[in-house]
């Protein structure tokens, strides 16, 4: 069951098939902020089909949400305009469910329930009303009309995620701080078996999750900003993401301390979470590699190294294996240069892979091109460019404005890594710092862009708070993003959601949300022949076409929503805003950082797009040499398009738990091995980690399907 929340993301139904449930009651909130879906889907029960086709679940949204009781009384009268309603629709089934919550949001229940349904069915022979669990509804429901009911495959576009963009910061730490669990999880299970520990993991991910929950803080959090019930509430709700990234961060530092055994040498280790071979560049800290510029891999061959503005250490570390480590060894010879260096002139980067040009005005890249095709690939022609900061204050999108005059210098020259800092003033802000950073040998460019946000002004009228004080508010609504036009003819977008790659119109079912669409790693946009794949760590909504994000405070009428998304090759990352009327944040200031990376490419590629953005959610690891546990895993896969999601010790200590995902849009067959030649037991498993089907090593994986593997290795 979810209540009050309109829209959720198509991968829940793979989630939900994982977690063994088979049905869904929906009941959003029936008014306020919720586009058309209660229009399209109301009294209208359906099979959502997943992503993979291969699994489906029952979904059932009831009339008037979940809000019935707030709006009708216990009477004769109340069941006859409820039958009047499915007879105007024109319902077609024998049994129908209500959703009665009580007396309003996060009251108790209505004990006169049981006294209505009683009497009732004294008195009347139909309908039979039937006080039911929600699983014990629609399992009646489905043996009597399952077989009858429509099946749609699709995005069910949410509306209510805009609110994470009305605390950045801390959506931004949660973000981190999920990947990194994800991350520590697999780290120890290459490493440090005896390192992970699953019920304080668990703390970590509840923490993760309890931030996530659609809402943020008090009814009066807009109208009554600085009240002292609004802000202590939302300490509470801002606590979650802070106990999460702290959590996160022990937990991956307890695995590197649980391995690591030479602290002090000048050996060290790179260690690689994904399924397939990386080459990064990896950024070693001044104390740890003080005096020692000079990098030599395992294999006692020099590896092209630079020492940063910073006092840090920045090496090439090539075919770190997958699952698996590297050593290098560092001493204090000079540095060694890459056969092929990047470099930084008048604005531009360049590392004969990838070029990218800055406007010396405005700060905007202007240009981006490969070595393959002098193609400009930044559509200028509306007077905007990539990485163009743009603020808008209201929702009159004529009124938009933009950073002011710029300070460019050079941070770092190369030969390995080159880097611009561009500083200016910026409207909503006390002052922007964008920096593209480009890398020898790499075929993507690194966006960082720290916004330090001015908070709004208060308004000299004073609120009336839900506790009865005369408090100030912030009323001024104001939005910030980021523009990224490209000039890709013909050019189709895709966006990454959870289990799932969608695109805009064409993937999404009616009722969706079309203003704004959340984001999971990346957007790629492409044609036949070449395209652009869009990293970003920290923001996770964007805007197709157009600044559609203009719906201010509560918003009743379905008929103002955008209904179409008309092709197009441009989006913007929607960073900031105060867009909500209630629950989210009022206002927000001080430094964020929003992080991107464009990869340039041929044509679309899905499982490379999401090798791509994880690797940049999920970077090489460096640590003090260490023994690596003889218990540790070893698994290889032989499919480069099978991407594990996470590989972790199962909780009762005698398996391990791997998630495969479909990421290439076609159906694979992977190859299981275990690197020291053991051989090994395959489970296909679940949520709950139990060994459901004993299944051969070549393990089929469905396009777009996940995939819970149990493993045990046998002692030979």
């Amino acid at each position: 069951m979810i209540s009050d929340v309109p829209g959720y993301t198509w991968g829940t139904v793979s989630a939900m098939a994982q977690a063994g449930i088979r049905y869904f009651s929906a009941a959003p909130n029936f008014f306020d902020r919720i586009g058309t879906f209660m229009v399209e889907w109301q009294d209208k029960p359906f099979w959502w089909i997943s992503p993979s086709g291969n699994e489906r679940v029952l979904v059932w949204i009831p009339w008037t949400g979940y809000a019935m009781s707030h709006i009708m009384k216990l009477e004769t009268q109340w069941v006859n305009k409820y039958q009047a309603r499915l007879d105007e629709i024109g319902f077609p089934y024998q049994i129908s469910y209500i959703r009665w919550s009580g007396h309003g949001d996060n009251a108790e229940p209505d004990p006169d329930i049981c006294e209505f349904v009683k009497k009732w069915n004294q008195e009347y022979e139909w309908p039979r009303f039937s006080i039911s669990t929600t699983s014990d509804a629609f399992a009646t429901f489905e043996k009597q009309h399952g077989h009858q009911l429509p099946q749609f495959k699709g995005d069910l576009t949410p509306y209510w995620e805009d609110g994470a963009g009305s605390s950045a910061l801390e959506t931004r730490m949660n973000r981190g701080a999920a990947e990194r669990l994800a991350q520590a999880a697999t780290l120890s299970a290459i490493l440090a078996p005896q390192a992970y520990n699953s019920s304080d993991f668990n703390v970590a991910w509840r923490n993760v999750l309890l931030y996530s929950e659609h809402t943020w803080g008090a009814w009066n959090s807009v109208s009554d900003s600085e009240n002292p019930f609004v802000t202590q509430q939302w300490q509470v709700k801002r606590q979650f993401a802070v106990d999460a990234e702290n959590e996160s961060k022990k937990l991956f530092e307890k695995v590197l301390d649980a391995y690591a055994s030479e602290k002090n040498s000048s050996n060290l280790e790179v260690h690689n979470t994904c399924s397939w071979p990386r080459t990064e560049v990896i950024v070693i800290s001044k104390e740890r590699s003080l005096g020692k510029d000079h990098v030599k891999n395992e294999h006692g061959a020099s590896v092209p190294s630079q020492r940063l503005s910073t006092g840090e250490l920045a090496f090439l570390a090539e075919n770190v294996p997958p699952l698996g480590s590297a050593s290098f060894h560092l001493s204090a010879a000079a540095p060694h240069v890459p056969a092929k260096w990047v470099r930084v002139l008048d604005g531009v980067l360049d590392n004969g892979i990838v070029r990218a040009k800055v406007d010396s005005n405005s700060g905007n890249i202007v240009e981006l091109t490969s070595n393959e095709s002098a193609r400009n690939l930044v559509d200028t022609s509306r007077n905007e460019a990539i990485n163009q900061y743009l603020f808008l204050e209201g929702k009159d999108t004529s009124k938009v404005s933009t950073s002011g005059p710029v300070r460019i210098a050079i941070e770092e020259p190369g030969p390995l890594v080159a880097a611009i800092r561009i500083e200016s003033p910026a409207p909503g802000c006390v002052d922007l710092v964008r920096r593209v950073r480009l890398k020898a040998s790499a075929d993507w460019i690194e966006i960082s862009n720290i916004v330090n946000k001015k908070r709004a002004p208060l308004n000299p009228h004073p609120g009336q708070g839900g506790t009865g004080g005369d408090f100030a508010q912030h009323e001024s609504k104001e939005s910030l993003q980021f523009a990224f036009p490209f000039a890709i003819e013909n050019g189709q977008i895709h966006i990454d959601v959870p289990l799932a790659v969608m695109r805009p119109e064409d993937d999404q079912l009616p009722g969706s949300c079309k203003n704004w669409l959340p984001v999971g790693r990346w957007i790629d946009v492409t044609n036949a022949e070449y395209g652009v794949t869009c990293a970003t760590l920290d923001a996770p909504l964007i805007e197709i076409g157009s600044l559609s994000a203009t719906m201010l405070g509560s918003q009743t009428h379905p008929e103002i929503w955008r209904k179409h998304i008309e092709p197009t090759h441009t989006f913007y990352s929607w960073i900031m805003s105060n867009h909500w009327s209630t629950n989210y944040r009022a206002y927000q200031d001080g430094p964020v950082e929003f992080r991107y990376a464009l990869r340039l490419h041929g044509g679309y590629e899905p499982a490379a797009a999401s090798r791509f953005a994880t690797g940049m959610s999920r970077p090489l690891v460096a640590s003090a040499q260490g023994q690596r546990s003889r218990m540790g895993l070893k698994l290889r896969i032989d499919q480069e398009d099978v991407l594990v999601q996470e590989c972790k010790r199962s909780a009762d200590g005698s398996a391990w738990i791997v998630q495969l995902f479909g990421a290439s849009g076609e159906d694979r067959k992977a190859g299981l091995t275990w690197a020291d030649g053991r051989p090994i037991k395959v489970w296909r498993s679940n949520l709950s980690e139990l060994p459901l089907e004993r299944i051969d090593t070549q393990v089929d994986v469905p396009a777009w399907d996940l995939i819970t593997l149990r493993i045990e290795t046998l002692n030979t």
